[in-house]
């Protein structure tokens, strides 16, 4: 697969990544980072500059809150945490691409008959 078609793909999601990542429990901007480029083992990973513009985005929609952690250690992390808005839309989007897969799939296997 190519890609750079791969990660088209994923950047029109990234804001339900992040509302994924955050259903888990509140994070801050670098762990949320990690975290999705470490559940697909590096193989994908968003540009910083992308996931906090889709942070600014999430909280203008009023689907994320931020606050300032309490660190006692290093610089103070600003922390995201998902709404109840932002969950409705989460599993709102997963729905949808579900079906979209769904479609998608039975297109592309065309029954099983050979090409």
């Amino acid at each position: 697969m190519d890609d750079a078609f791969a990660a088209d793909m994923l950047r029109g999601h990234t804001e339900t990544i992040v509302l994924s990542v955050l259903s888990r429990g509140d994070s801050y901007g670098f762990e949320i980072f990690k975290t999705i480029r470490d559940a697909t083992g590096g193989a994908y990973e968003i540009k910083e500059a992308t996931l906090y513009a889709s942070y600014r985005r999430l909280l203008k929609d009023g689907l994320v809150e931020a606050y300032w952690g309490d660190e006692t250690q290093g610089g103070r992390r600003k922390y995201y945490r998902i709404t109840d808005a932002g969950r409705a839309v989460y599993h709102a989007n997963v729905r949808t691409w579900t079906v979209t897969r769904g479609i998608i799939d039975s297109l592309l296997d065309l029954g099983g008959r050979p090409s």
